[in-house]
């Protein structure tokens, strides 16, 4: 059994409300050590937070509004997260490690379009502001993302494109940015997936393992609820792609997300 950091993982949202300890206790056999939960709207601090209380040391959460949340009053919204960065309260033995999940999406409806960009760059700001990673949600709005990244080439911002599924163009161009990595999840294991003809075109080295549960279940629990568990099966996956042993993907993957999420 190898070291596992699930490095994006829902695990407070209802779907998990009737067996989470168990879901928890399966990830803990399967060999996760860590459980990186990324927030969506204000709604969802809380439950995420009471998750990773009550599992310190193994669940750890992140702060960030999604870009499919951001709608008229979004600022304020953003104030009062942004509050949240300066005093955990009661969950100060589990501070948040990232901002996220934040980004852009296109997908259903570009009507904020603009706010969207906007909120993304507020909380870029908080990324290079308190030294945290961001992780990057992004749908239908590469050419957006690109541009708005190419001005923050030359710093110290970090962290991950989350739910990479795009071209071999459109990950050489995010690997420009040195301190990102490429978050892989179920969907390489799917059979249409164009991903592993893309991946091999990527350096082992830049890539980090996520589930995004309860969402995208790997082969063969596509179309249920996804795990952490579960993400051995991606490490599985890369290993066929990569041509190497599972025990070298997982040890390359779990130094990358350590050294991006708690150096």
């Amino acid at each position: 059994m190898y070291k596992i950091i699930d490095t994006h993982s829902h695990l407070f949202v209802e779907e998990f409300s009737e067996d989470r300890a168990e879901v928890m206790l399966r990830a803990r056999e399967a060999g996760i050590t860590r459980i990186l939960m990324p927030n969506i709207d204000a709604a969802s601090v809380t439950p995420m937070l009471e998750v990773c209380a009550a599992y310190p040391g193994f669940c750890y959460p992140m702060l960030g509004l999604h870009p499919t949340e951001v709608k008229d009053g979004f600022r304020q919204v953003l104030v009062d997260m942004k509050s949240l960065l300066h005093s955990n309260g009661a969950y100060s033995t589990s501070p948040f490690i990232a901002i996220g999940e934040v980004g852009l999406d296109f997908y259903w409806d570009a009507t904020y379009k603009q706010e969207q960009l906007a909120a993304l760059e507020e909380q870029l700001g908080w990324a290079l502001e308190y030294d945290l990673p961001v992780v990057i949600h992004s749908r239908e709005a590469f050419p957006e993302l690109y541009t708005l990244f190419s001005h923050y080439k030359d710093t110290p911002l970090r962290g991950v494109f989350h739910s990479f599924t795009g071209t071999t163009d459109e990950a050489h161009a995010l690997l420009e940015f040195p301190g990102f990595m490429l978050g892989i999840n179920g969907v390489v294991t799917f059979k249409k997936s164009t991903l592993p003809e893309t991946l091999r075109e990527v350096p082992l080295s830049r890539l980090v393992v996520e589930t995004d549960a309860p969402y995208l279940a790997p082969v063969p629990f596509r179309g249920k609820r996804n795990e952490s568990a579960y993400v051995v099966r991606v490490i599985e996956r890369l290993a066929e792609i990569y041509q190497c042993s599972v025990k070298e993907v997982a040890m390359q993957v779990y130094k990358t997300s350590t050294q991006l999420f708690f150096r």
